[in-house]
Order: C-alpha cells, then sequence, then structure tokens
C-alpha cells in the first residue's frame, strides 16, 4: 500500500487522524451542498467530535479559509420506539 502513496501528488492525498472514535448522523443535502466549495482549495479538512457539530474548512490560498458547521441530526427517543 505504501507504493500507491508513492504515486499520488499531495492533493489527492487523503490524510486521516484519529482521536477518538465518533458516531454521528449528518444530513447528506447540507454536506452535498459544502462541497460546492471544493474548487476554492486544494485541501479540504473535515473535524468530528462527539460534543460540537462537524466543522467542514477549505483554505484558501493566502487569503483565509471557509468554515461550514453542522449540527448532527438528533433523534427523539419516542421515533426509537415506534414498530
Amino acid at each position: 500500500m505504501s507504493d500507491l502513496f508513492e504515486f499520488l501528488q499531495p492533493e489527492e492525498a487523503t490524510i486521516i487522524e484519529m482521536n477518538e472514535a465518533v458516531s454521528l448522523t449528518f444530513a447528506l443535502r447540507y454536506m452535498n451542498s459544502f462541497t460546492k466549495a471544493t474548487p476554492l482549495s486544494e485541501t479540504v479538512t473535515i473535524s468530528l467530535s462527539s460534543e460540537l457539530p462537524v466543522v467542514v474548512e477549505y483554505k484558501i490560498s493566502d487569503m483565509g479559509y471557509i468554515r461550514f458547521y453542522l449540527a448532527p441530526k438528533i433523534e427523539d427517543d419516542e421515533e426509537e420506539m415506534k414498530p
């Protein structure tokens, strides 16, 4: 597998850093909207935490960044009890 990374350009590489396991559900339609900023940046950083909203950050050269925040879906206990 290390041979594969030798052929990838830095902008094609995917780096995953994990400090703790997280299991959350997000509305895909909003995440899909965030991807429209992809042409503005060579990198995207997605930060997940069980206690905070997901943060999707696009770094834009020397100008700064664009950050999107999205809270996870919250399921009611009543919905889980329905057959």
